[in-house]
């Protein structure tokens, strides 16, 4: 039983991570679902992880890029939005925290929806980048990107959803909204991780979860991670967005009566 539910949760947090659906909303689903109440830090660091990896196999090309020249324009840009977004998490840390409770999760599936609805109709340009160090990204986009993220830790509220239809709202192209959001989602993912490890350390407790287990786990994120982000970037380019929507919505019905 304990595989099945870990390929489960693997398969709902590579999957969720990168399509605009909320990670976090679906995994407080899944608990509920599976019955598992505590002792969840230890997994969802695991589970951070592997869509970690996910994202750096598939843009490893334009992060040896970026570190190659750390200056560049698009690595102030990730600074700039990356700290707005950790502001925001802070202040509003109490908030979200208790979010986590599902009471208001259908709500986070409404705005999400919402969110996707109008960033189908407001941006048409697509482009092509050709210089990732100096990626289309304006210092007023990556605020506003950096502020959508940081709503985005509600849990319902996807964050990749959140970030690429932000920068659409805000005219960025297509393919840099999306590559922005994803390689955002580095920094974010990677301080999400340690804040999960502290808070582990500071209260450690055992997790009924083997080695095979976790590593099996691990193993179906990346994968579903992988997928998730190759069809998210065709999706965007496509304007297929809103499809996603029609499915938030029925689901933040089901949330609201269950």
């Amino acid at each position: 039983m304990n595989i099945i539910i870990i390929i489960a949760l693997a398969i709902i947090q590579g999957a969720t991570e990168f399509l605009p659906i909320s990670s976090s909303g679906h995994l407080v689903l899944a608990y509920k679902i599976f019955g598992i109440q505590s002792n969840t830090i230890l997994l969802s660091v695991i589970l951070h992880l592997a869509t970690l990896v996910s994202v750096i196999i598939y843009y490893r090309r334009d992060i040896w890029q970026l570190l190659k020249h750390p200056l560049c324009k698009t690595n102030i840009s990730l600074t700039v939005s990356t700290i707005i977004t950790c502001v925001i998490a802070l202040v509003l840390k109490p908030h979200i925290e208790s979010a986590f409770g599902g009471d208001w999760l259908w709500l986070g599936f409404v705005i999400t929806a919402i969110i996707l609805i109008i960033a189908q109709y407001t941006s048409k340009k697509n482009g092509y980048i050709y210089d990732i160090t100096n990626l289309n990204i304006s210092k007023v986009q990556a605020i506003s990107i950096g502020i959508a993220q940081g709503v985005a830790c509600f849990p319902g509220i996807s964050r990749s959803g959140s970030t690429i239809a932000t920068g659409l709202m805000c005219k960025c192209d297509r393919d840099s909204a999306t590559k922005y959001s994803f390689l955002l989602s580095i920094s974010i993912i990677i301080a999400s991780t340690l804040l999960e490890i502290i808070e582990y350390a500071n209260t450690p407790a055992p997790l009924g979860f083997n080695i095979l287990e976790l590593s099996i786990g691990f193993a179906v994120a990346v994968l579903m991670g992988l997928g998730a982000i190759h069809a998210m970037t065709r999706l965007v380019a496509k304007q297929k967005l809103y499809y996603f929507s029609f499915y938030l919505l029925i689901l933040s019905i089901v949330v609201a009566f269950i």
